[in-house]
């Protein structure tokens, strides 16, 4: 196996962790890593949508069979989400790129804070019916859909809190669902990028090996959640949370050019 090989499949094996951990894409860590080695933006979220289907598929599987998932809330949300892909190319349509990541940024902030300090308060919301439960994760899949799809980004960051403050979900019963999101998202992206010619022979081939080294880091990031306290797992979600807005603050900064570095 060659250096950049390795390389490749070390990253894989990084984001798989952090999606069997919090039940996140990937893309965030290998979109990075794509770009930092001098790879082209879209052909760096090709590669991320191969390895989020191929994560996000075994890393499902995995918490089905351990009953972590709650299958049928995860079908509920992941309709939502294909319904909130499918409108992506019109938000595209009236949004600017900038525009879209400043909402996402404002969006994600405000969720952070409720789930940084609002999550403990509201334990009246959790008491819902079966139909309003449905529409609350009909309606999250589909809002997080327009973000997955046209930020190129899995979306388990911003389901998470969401599910949190409305429902009551605690941080470990909150992942698996998120990452089944994640199913979702990235098969309807990986349509999208075959339809516009983005995904080429180069991208499959290091998607798939990127894909197939975090299958392995997701089976070690579901061994790790299943003997961590939720109270530890909580605060080191809120890390990952407070991490993304950072970057997510930072590539808003770059695309309206105030820094350049």
């Amino acid at each position: 196996m060659e250096f950049w090989d390795l390389s490749y499949a070390l990253i894989g094996i990084v984001s798989g962790i952090t999606s069997g951990l919090f039940g996140i894409g990937g893309g965030m860590i290998i979109v990075p890593f794509m770009l930092s080695l001098g790879m082209s933006s879209h052909h760096a979220v090709g590669i991320s949508v191969i390895q989020m289907i191929l994560a996000s598929v075994f890393g499902s599987y995995i918490n089905y069979k351990k009953k972590n998932l709650n299958l049928k809330d995860g079908i509920v949300i992941g309709l939502g989400g294909l319904l909130g892909a499918g409108f992506s190319g019109f938000v595209l349509s009236y949004l600017s790129d900038v525009e879209l990541t400043a909402i996402f940024l404002c969006v994600s902030f405000v969720f952070f804070l409720k789930y940084a300090f609002g999550v403990k308060n509201i334990t009246h919301h959790t008491k819902r019916s079966v139909l309003a439960k449905n529409v609350i994760l009909f309606i999250a899949g589909a809002f997080t859909g327009v973000f997955a799809i046209s930020l190129g980004i899995g979306g388990g960051l911003l389901i998470a809190p969401i599910l949190a403050y409305f429902l009551g979900y605690d941080s470990k019963k909150v992942v698996p669902i998120s990452l089944f999101f994640v199913i979702f998202a990235s098969i309807s992206g990986m349509f999208s990028f075959v339809g516009s010619g983005v995904i080429d022979e180069e991208v499959i081939y290091k998607g798939i090996l990127v894909g197939f080294a975090s299958m392995v880091g997701v089976f070690i990031g579901i061994k790790i959640i299943e003997n961590m306290k939720i109270t530890s797992h909580y605060k080191i979600l809120l890390c990952v949370y407070a991490l993304s807005i950072v970057v997510t603050a930072f590539s808003l900064l770059r695309k309206l050019e105030i820094v350049s570095f």
